[in-house]
């Protein structure tokens, strides 16, 4: 295990077991309309020489990665599927040990599913389990207020990034989950958790289409598109966020820093309630809105080295 990832791993279980203690600071309410996460992306490839959209931030896109890919050519033309729905990239900032690995697999498996008219999807019976036996490696994930060591850990990645393709593609959403805190790679109200047996996510297929699903990692981003006959409705997100609770700060000790010197471990994301929605534009000039329901987040502390 990469010394880094799991110095960082340790200081997520040690800022969750004081959560507890936090007393939350909450401030005025605020709105926000297509926010994505701000992140500083260092990448060997400029947008300019690509072949397919490299975001610095999670969002969606058009341009995408395995366009010229002969399997894929192959699936879309076996389903009748020559139509970009939508498409999502989830820009991954330090992966948890193990995650990255898992979010690997997880993509490989979901590339070239078929979502057939009227069926719900799945993704714990569609990629699940994730388990030793079908190639998931032990990761770190979230499981209620603490972050534990499971099989699979990192998946959610995927269900963050399938949420996000759905609601683009304007697909009756079935089931979802948020997570307890807030993530560092999609915006509040963005984010979807899976738990095998217990928590899953789920859209169903309203179209009278056939929906095929593909995905790949390159580097720190995860692309997912649905492909099928028709192009969908202009989608624009908007969340409503209110009880903002402040992220606490926790200091840790570090002799080898110079004396005064502050080093940033984690990030700490504020918690806040989030009431989710989407306004949808059709062809016709029709607007609909559709709510997506009300996330809940506890803050995510700081952890921060010091030598005092």
């Amino acid at each position: 295990m990469n010394k880094d990832k799991f110095n960082i791993f340790m200081a997520h279980l040690a800022t969750l077991l004081a959560l507890e203690s936090n007393n939350p600071n909450i401030v005025e309410n605020i709105k926000v309309e297509e926010d994505c996460v701000e992140i500083d992306i260092c990448s060997s490839q400029s947008e300019e020489q690509s072949e397919w959209d490299i975001p610095e931030k999670s969002s969606s896109v058009s341009k995408l990665p395995w366009e010229k890919d002969v399997k894929f050519l192959k699936a879309q033309e076996k389903n009748g599927t020559h139509v970009l729905m939508s498409a999502f990239c989830s820009v991954l900032i330090d992966p948890l040990p193990g995650e990255e690995y898992n979010v690997q697999i997880a993509a490989k498996s979901l590339s070239g599913k078929v979502v057939q008219p009227g069926e719900v999807f799945s993704q714990n019976q569609s990629i699940g389990p994730y388990t030793k036996d079908k190639g998931y490696r032990k990761g770190a994930s979230y499981a209620g207020e603490n972050i534990v060591e499971t099989e699979g850990g990192g998946v959610c990645k995927i269900a963050s990034t399938l949420y996000n393709v759905a609601v683009l593609s304007d697909l009756e959403i079935v089931e979802r989950h948020n997570h307890i805190m807030p993530v560092n790679y999609v915006p509040y109200g963005q984010d979807a958790t899976v738990a095998y047996g217990s928590k899953d996510f789920k859209f169903k297929n309203d179209k009278e289409y056939p929906i095929l699903i593909w995905a790949e990692v390159i580097e720190n981003r995860l692309y997912i598109g649905f492909y099928g006959r028709e192009e969908s409705p202009e989608v624009k997100w908007h969340h409503d966020i209110s009880n903002i609770i402040k992220a606490p700060k926790y200091y840790k000790n570090n002799p080898n820093l110079k004396i005064g010197e502050e080093k940033i471990i984690i990030k700490g994301i504020d918690g806040a309630t989030v009431n989710s929605y989407v306004t949808i534009k059709y062809k016709d000039g029709t607007i609909k809105t559709k709510n997506l329901g009300i996330s809940k987040y506890w803050s995510l502390p700081y952890v921060i080295e010091a030598n005092r």
